[in-house]
């Protein structure tokens, strides 16, 4: 993954009251950009509770991997090591929210949902249902060690 400047040309579609348009599933349009403004932005346009979640998963993804690069691509918060690639990005769908891990299947233990990718894993995240941090971070330090996409 080589860092880039975050573009300054291209900025959040924005509806007509200037927030974010919501896409499919109330998934936030967030333009291609590098760097912790994007993501925050991604974070701030989640629709309901998902802004809240979105928040504490941003908190332990940085707490956890303090060096993390961060990029919304593809209207989703990536999150990656400098020069190794990304390890995990989450995505708002109506429901709930889905979080990747890119290398999921060699975590331990692996996170439930399965993918049509061989290595990737899943973690569908509800409204009502409790995070257990602690094993999310364990997640994320694991998945911040081993190699990233490039993408």
């Amino acid at each position: 993954m080589t860092r880039k400047p975050a573009k300054t040309s291209k900025s959040p579609k924005a509806g007509g009251d200037g927030k974010p348009v919501l896409l499919s599933g109330g998934n936030p349009q967030i333009a291609k950009a590098y760097g912790d403004a994007p993501v925050q932005a991604y974070i701030a346009a989640m629709p309901g509770w998902k802004t809240g979640l979105g928040r504490r998963l941003d908190e332990i993804i940085t707490r956890t991997v303090p060096d993390v690069h961060k990029a919304v691509k593809w209207n989703s918060p990536f999150y990656g090591i400098e020069g190794e690639g990304w390890f995990l990005s989450f995505h708002c769908f109506a429901r709930y929210v889905k979080v990747a891990f890119f290398r999921g299947a060699a975590l331990d233990p692996v996170p439930p949902g399965t993918s049509k990718q061989k290595d990737v894993r899943y973690l569908d995240i509800y409204e009502d249902d409790e995070l257990d941090e602690a094993r999310f971070a364990d997640w994320v330090r694991q998945a911040s060690l081993l190699p990233g996409e490039r993408m």
